[in-house]
């Protein structure tokens, strides 16, 4: 799959695509919507299909020190958009040259010019330009003289209310990771490179892959059911992971810390993804370092009911 940089030339094979235009940081089932219109009406014309995602996300750009909030990395959402179906992922890099674009330029210079789009799909409510200038309207209004075409989508709920990032993110904030699997389609997954740790793991017979957090939210911290991909291999493994600061151990260290059940090999520098599937309980500081094997074991011991 074609990984596109909105400042660069774009590839005369994708000029005449159907983008779908939007932030896809989760790329749930209202994304989904979005780029599956885009992809079917791309596929009835004969062109290209492209899924845009803006990096770094506008909010990181206007507020740099929110907490972390991002639900997919970029190689994720590529893996996303190609399962999808579309050619290729467009990144718009989210500077301050971008943030000061205004609607019309957006269209006129970005889509229509640099990019030669033919048609583009988002949101209903996708604003985009300098002070949020842009909306489906004026994509459409000013699209139509660059013979560029506009489609949008509506919002896509269920029972509750409009399925959202937002509302991801409150799930797996209070523990709940089968309902933000629900709304994604799939579990929250944290990719990242295992480190060397302080291998206390190991010592009390749980060796753990040390993951950094990184950029990604932050579930509940505590205990999950989990499984783990080894992305060299397509390895697939199950466990029980503590993800939070380690209260037992000094001193206080952001880490995901998966233990693979029945798994002896070497995951050192290697690249592995850990899905949340069930909550097991939040984390805890144990009195004595007995006390944390037993909870580790019945931890584990849980973890498995739930994954078999």
């Amino acid at each position: 799959m074609r990984w596109l940089d909105h400042r660069e030339a774009v590839p005369d094979s994708l000029r005449g695509a159907i983008v779908a235009l939007g932030n896809f940081d989760g790329f749930h089932k209202g994304h989904q919507a979005v780029a599956g219109e885009a992809i079917n009406w791309a596929r009835e014309e004969g062109r290209p299909s492209i899924v845009a995602t803006f990096d770094p996300h506008p909010v990181r750009f206007f507020k740099p020190d929110a907490e972390p909030f991002r639900l997919t990395t970029l190689e994720q959402r590529q893996e996303l958009y190609l399962e999808a179906g579309a050619t290729a992922m467009l990144v718009l890099h989210f500077d301050g040259a971008l943030a000061s674009t205004t609607a019309e330029d957006f269209i006129g210079g970005l889509l229509a010019k640099q990019l030669g789009v033919a048609g583009v799909v988002t949101g209903e409510d996708f604003t985009f330009g300098k002070g949020r200038g842009g909306n489906a309207q004026v994509l459409a209004d000013v699209g139509a003289q660059h013979d560029i075409r506009a489609r949008t989508i509506g919002p896509v709920g269920d029972a509750d209310e409009v399925i959202s990032s937002s509302r991801i993110r409150t799930a797996l904030r209070e523990g709940n990771p089968q309902e933000a699997a629900r709304l994604l389609t799939r579990p929250f997954a944290i990719r990242g490179i295992v480190e060397h740790g302080d291998k206390r793991g190991r010592e009390i017979g749980y060796p753990t892959a040390n993951l950094s957090i990184e950029s990604y939210l932050r579930p509940k911290f505590g205990v999950y059911a989990v499984t783990g991909r080894v992305l060299a291999t397509g390895q697939e493994l199950k466990g029980a992971a503590n993800i939070g600061i380690r209260p037992q151990f000094e001193p206080p260290k952001e880490l995901l810390e998966p233990y693979f059940f029945e798994f002896s090999g070497d995951l050192y520098g290697q690249e592995i993804e850990v899905s949340f599937h069930h909550f097991i309980r939040g984390e805890a500081k144990f009195d004595t370092l007995e006390a944390l094997m037993e909870a580790i074991d019945q931890d584990c011991k849980k973890a498995a009911q739930l994954l078999a």
